[in-house]
């Protein structure tokens, strides 16, 4: 097998693998991770990681199909298959404006499986391990390049251990998640997306992840009874990235943002092995709250990332309307600010354009705030997740059209300063107040919800 990829390889760059392209060819047939490839050959991972992704194209490119690690062995299997079955009958064949004879493939190099020999499709691929039932088919349609190229380089190249992708309900943090999925998963052993909408206990769902990674792969199907490993000796052996979805679930409501429920505490307990443990994988966290472990500020050193999800720039959002028919030169850059550039909130104002046959300009005198029913459907789940000492915070802002000082909050409410500091922590983490130097403020739509939430509240 070597030896018919050194053949494509010397045909396509005029040179011969290497030692290390040997290791990594050698060790992704035997079943090996890049992390062991790298410890035998005494170089770095993200080294043989880089070595293995341009073999993978030079061979992608010389055989017209998309090779990567996980379907190599089997490629190169079928290939070599072709050439001997060939072989057979004639002296040569000639695959790539390459002449391959017998004596090209030595016989040892090539499988003996009488299975495969009659039936050359039973290896033509190779069993992903990629779990994606629940992962919802999005699509991106505007432009998020920035965020997909940082999530990249934090998951591929800086191999951090746990990333989170936070903010408002709509902001469109699935959506991105599922087009990074779509990029990147071929990097990774296994690929697992669970949502955790239904809340499964710690115990059922490392129990479903556990039954994920156990499942035989090619190299163990001639083993007799493999024994299960513990999740973390997986996440150990093999490169793994899995992702948890609608994490918000796992905190109580009422609380401050990322407070566990008492019967999810055992995710806190693992989540912090995640991070303090050596292992080769990543776990990826989407959410309006994330755990309180994990950082608002990224440090270069440290294995949690978080990507905090902002609206969509004004030429991106306009797009939006574009695709419904909506005149882009009626969209104001204001109206898009005022709506925080939320994809989820802006397809719901162009909805209600193209439904009352309205036109931007009609619909919206002044730049007033709408607040529709689907928006309130959608912000009345984040505002009741809050607790009563951010309440009391939300109403004191909300009285407020201009930013409000620390000094300011603690005067007008009778709570400590740690209450309060807190209490703006908290908000903060839920993108639900904005920041600017030392003052506080409530976006203007969030406003506008606030006050008539806290008024139903209060009757």
């Amino acid at each position: 097998m070597l030896k018919l990829a050194d053949d494509l390889v010397f045909a396509k760059t005029g040179q011969h693998l290497d030692d290390l392209q040997k290791a990594v060819l050698r060790g992704t047939v035997q079943g090996e991770t890049y992390q062991e490839i790298a410890d035998e050959s005494h170089c770095s991972e993200s080294h043989v990681r880089n070595v293995g992704s341009e073999l993978w194209q030079i061979l992608s490119e010389m055989l017209g199909e998309d090779i990567h690690k996980s379907n190599l062995r089997s490629t190169m299997e079928r290939l070599q298959i072709s050439i001997f079955s060939d072989n057979s009958l004639r002296d040569s064949i000639k695959i790539c404006s390459i002449n391959f004879c017998r004596e090209t493939l030595p016989f040892s190099d090539i499988p003996k499986s009488e299975n495969n020999l009659k039936n050359p499709e039973a290896t033509s691929t190779e069993t992903l391990h990629q779990d994606l039932s629940e992962m919802p088919d999005l699509r991106i349609c505007y432009d998020r390049t920035d965020e997909l190229k940082t999530l990249k380089q934090w998951v591929i190249q800086e191999n951090c251990r746990l990333v989170t992708i936070e903010g408002m309900s709509g902001i469109g943090k699935t959506t991105l998640a599922t087009e990074l999925i779509r990029e990147i998963k071929d990097e990774f052993d296994y690929v697992v997306w669970r949502s955790l909408e239904k809340c499964p206990t710690f115990a059922q769902l490392e129990t479903s992840l556990i039954d994920f990674f156990s499942q035989p792969s090619e190299i163990q199907l001639g083993q007799k009874n493999p024994q299960p490993l513990s999740l973390i000796k997986y996440l150990q052996k093999h490169r793994c990235l899995v992702v948890f979805d609608d994490v918000q679930h796992l905190f109580s409501p009422g609380k401050s943002a990322g407070e566990y429920k008492p019967e999810t505490q055992d995710y806190a307990t693992f989540f912090k092995q995640i991070e303090e443990l050596s292992h080769q994988s990543c776990f990826l966290l989407i959410g309006w709250e994330q755990p309180r472990q994990v950082p608002q500020h990224n440090s270069e050193y440290h294995p949690i990332h978080s990507l905090k999800l902002r609206g969509l720039n004004y030429n991106a959002a306009l797009k939006i309307f574009k695709d419904r028919g909506i005149a882009s030169s009626e969209m104001s850059q204001s109206l898009i600010s005022l709506y925080q550039g939320n994809p989820l909130w802006l397809k719901i104002l162009a909805n209600l354009m193209q439904d009352l046959d309205l036109s931007p300009r009609e619909l919206f005198l002044e730049n007033t705030i709408l607040l529709t029913e689907d928006l309130v459907d959608n912000l009345a789940p984040q505002f009741k997740r809050l607790s009563q000492m951010e309440i009391e915070v939300i109403s004191r802002l909300a009285k407020e059209e201009k930013p409000v000082t620390l000094a300011m909050l603690l005067e007008a409410n009778h709570i400590s300063a740690s209450e309060l500091l807190n209490a703006l922590q908290s908000l903060t983490r839920r993108c639900l107040i904005e920041k600017t130097e030392k003052s506080y403020v409530l976006p203007p739509l969030l406003r506008h919800y606030a006050i008539a939430f806290m008024a139903t509240d209060s009757d």
